[in-house]
């Protein structure tokens, strides 16, 4: 698979990046998440520069991250709980 040059826009600031063409898609759509982000931040008039601007929209990315990983987490846990309750019973039902 070939790499191919994508050009992407954030915060009306253009940048070009090589990524598989398989995930060209992928890298559109991060692209354009980051700069909604970025762009909320910059209109609220709270945070100045765009190198802050940046660290707070990943900070608020990572943190949406790490919450649905944790709720992940947590459907996986009860998940392995129940799969050992019904190995349990299906065991007592032999």
């Amino acid at each position: 698979m070939s790499n191919r040059e994508v050009i992407v826009k954030i915060l009306d600031k253009e940048y070009q990046f090589s990524c598989p063409e398989n995930e060209e898609e992928s890298l559109v759509k991060s692209a354009q998440f980051l700069s909604k982000n970025m762009r909320a931040i910059r209109d609220s008039g709270k945070v100045i520069g765009v190198d802050r601007i940046a660290v707070m929209a990943a900070l608020n990315i990572t943190d949406q991250f790490l919450r649905i990983k944790e709720q992940d987490d947590d459907v996986d846990a009860s998940l392995n709980e129940k799969i050992l309750s019904i190995r349990e019973i299906l065991s007592k039902v032999k």
